[in-house]
């Protein structure tokens, strides 16, 4: 896909955030929409997959894991919009009895989701954890992992990045979307995270940088890390982006974390953002 077509599409995936947000009246809002440009960009460019013949061992696919997983809205909108299963079901977000729940679970057989998620600090370990067993198994495909930047707080995810390193899990491209913002203000109002490449590269990681709204930025530097796999060394990309991207009032600021908007602020919302290949 060209840019401008990858843009289409993560500009309806922000609609369908804010809808399935204020359809439920509960749900996080302003990581989903951050995170939009990079999700859409690793469904539909980026991931070896196939929606027909998901398994959970995934195995000679990439595969992918979304560590902080309270970002479930754009999550099931780009495996909606993968055909991973039907667009119309995202308006079952958070109902009782669906599957697709607050936090990703895979109890209900949702395709696409081969963990629980949203106990944060996790998914790094688990990602590894694939990434290890597809290297024992010689399958030459590669694990993807999302997590928060306020998430990498937790020590379990730096227990976790030595022992990618020690290891030499090198079939592995993690991503941090880098937006400084978390649950309670920024990060550096709640836990600094300082040198954050400098802490990456002492736990024996290569560390790239990206502009997680730039899909050219993307496409550049996801080949890059790309490349370096199989060097020995584990990989990840510190992602800027913006919370709340694409809706000017929520955009730059921890308020929009987990908070639905009224009916009015989604109509607003959604005046920003065109429909384009058509609404659930």
């Amino acid at each position: 896909m060209d840019n401008t077509e990858l843009a289409r599409l993560s500009t309806q995936v922000r609609r369908d955030i804010i809808r399935m947000v204020t359809s439920a009246a509960s749900g996080h809002p302003g990581g989903s929409l951050g995170t939009a440009d990079l999700m859409t960009f690793l469904y539909f460019e980026v991931l070896k997959h196939d929606p027909a013949s998901f398994t959970a061992t995934g195995k000679g696919e990439d595969v992918f894991y979304l560590s902080n997983g309270h970002i479930s809205p754009v999550w099931y909108s780009v495996l909606a919009r993968n055909g991973y299963f039907p667009v119309s079901e995202l308006a079952t977000f958070r109902a009782i009895g669906s599957r697709l729940q607050g936090h990703p679970t895979p109890v209900k057989g949702i395709p696409g989701v081969r963990v629980a998620s949203g106990s944060l600090g996790q998914g790094l370990s688990t990602a590894l954890g694939h990434a290890l067993a597809k290297k024992l198994d010689g399958d030459p495909c590669k694990v993807y992992v999302l997590m928060g930047d306020g998430e990498t707080q937790e020590g379990q995810v730096w227990e976790a990045a030595m022992f990618g390193a020690a290891r030499g899990i090198d079939n592995i491209i993690a991503f941090v979307d880098w937006n400084n913002q978390q649950i309670d203000g920024s990060c550096d109002e709640v836990l600094p995270l300082g040198d954050y490449e400098g802490k990456w590269r002492a736990f024996g990681w290569q560390v790239l940088t990206m502009d997680g709204h730039d899909f050219s930025d993307m496409r550049r530097v996801i080949a890059e890390a790309q490349s370096l796999c199989g060097k020995g060394k584990p990989v990840i990309i510190l992602t800027r982006t913006d919370m709340g991207h694409g809706v000017d009032f929520m955009c730059g600021t921890n308020e929009w974390h987990g908070k639905a908007p009224s009916q009015e602020q989604a109509q607003k919302a959604l005046a920003q953002l065109e429909e384009t290949v058509g609404d659930y």
